[in-house]
């Protein structure tokens, strides 16, 4: 048992440090996970305000109940307990002081972020890394948009191994594998830099050889492991972002209800291959082919086709499905609203210049 972590806990949540806590979470996964029991036994003079969330994505008219509670509540903590969608919610809750004009600011990047107070984030499931990440996702009318700021980034966090250990093994499936994506996307972002590329390996060397583990034969050693992976891909992403993969990835969350890290498989394989094949168009400051060189090497691929064989094994040992017709998805009905929701800043950190025609041919081969 991690008993560190639980301790951790405890210590931050001492009653002389905070006297008001306002606790953020989904509620099935607050008592089913067992986090409850620690959480109350820990906050045990403090005056607390409990929110559950009831939406599986972060949308915007969730957002402003909750800048209002907080609002009301005036806490001098805030303690975000789940998943990607909690921590997203916690992180601009805690930057946003009024729900004035809020979706208008959001979607032309016009925000000023002031953190009032510290936020304690735990998260439920070893994927996105978001207690690392300096951004946070919210949808309006089903279109992603992020928040970033450098503030947006918790103030300390805690990795609890012993409440995702028994996660179902879908949310563990697909969790899982956006840690992996994260990674490789880093690796290959025009953004990435020294230290991205840093943290990105050592969460690839630690997810890519405890993955199916961690979903088929949990243990707390790999359960933890994941977790390490996740929060250095997180660490990663902060400075890299994501690539074309994720950019497609939210329509397919907004519009078919596929769980994140699931819909950013659905694509994945194809971007690898495209941005390999046209190597030679690649805008990068750093040379992609050594990128996937060590893609190969860490995955034993002695081309882009293993590599491809590699991933795909992956996925289907996870059983995340990635044919369209089997999740009922026409993608030839569905290309136009998903073309509206790609996201923009996502889709230019690609090493390589995606067109709308590019994306068409992407999309209309995953219905043969």
């Amino acid at each position: 048992m991690f008993l560190n972590s639980i301790k951790d806990i405890k210590r931050n949540l001492k009653p002389n440090k905070y006297k008001k806590v306002f606790v953020l979470s989904g509620k099935k996964s607050f008592f089913s996970s067992g986090i409850s029991r620690i959480i109350k036994k820990s906050l045990t003079t403090q005056k607390c305000f409990f929110y559950f969330k009831t939406s599986k994505i972060p949308e915007i008219n969730e957002l402003k109940k909750i800048i209002i509670e907080i609002n009301k509540f005036e806490p001098d903590l805030i303690l975000a307990v789940g998943g990607g969608t909690v921590l997203d919610y916690a992180k601009i809750a805690n930057s946003f002081d009024n729900v004035e004009n809020l979706k208008s600011r959001i979607i032309n990047s016009k925000y000023k972020v002031i953190k009032k107070r510290p936020l304690f984030a735990i998260p439920t499931t070893a994927g996105s890394g978001a207690e690392m990440t300096a951004n946070a996702v919210i949808y309006i009318n089903k279109v992603k948009y992020s928040v970033e700021d450098s503030s947006l980034i918790p103030d300390f966090y805690t990795l609890v191994p012993e409440i995702i250990i028994g996660l179902n093994r879908k949310i563990k499936a697909s969790s899982g594998f956006d840690a992996i994506a994260q990674s490789i996307e880093s690796l290959l972002s025009k953004k990435s830099n020294g230290k991205s590329v840093y943290f990105a390996k050592k969460s690839l060397r630690i997810s890519l050889s405890n993955y199916s583990n961690f979903i088929k034969k949990p243990s707390t050693s790999n359960t933890y492991k994941m977790c390490l992976a996740a929060n250095f891909s997180g660490r990663a992403i902060s400075i890299s972002k994501t690539t074309a993969p994720h950019a497609l990835s939210y329509p397919f969350t907004s519009h078919f209800g596929i769980q994140h890290g699931h819909a950013v498989s659905l694509t994945f394989n194809d971007f690898l291959k495209f941005n390999y094949r046209n190597l030679h168009l690649a805008n990068t400051n750093f040379d992609l082919k050594e990128r996937y060189n060590f893609l190969f090497k860490l995955t034993r691929s002695k081309n882009i086709n293993d590599l491809d064989h590699y991933i795909s094994n992956l996925l289907k040992n996870a059983n995340l499905e990635t044919d369209l017709n089997k999740l009922k998805i026409n993608i030839n009905k569905s290309i136009p609203k998903i073309l509206t929701g790609v996201n923009l800043q996502r889709l230019s950190n690609n090493p390589v210049k995606l067109s709308v025609l590019d994306l068409k041919s992407i999309l209309k081969n995953k219905s043969k």
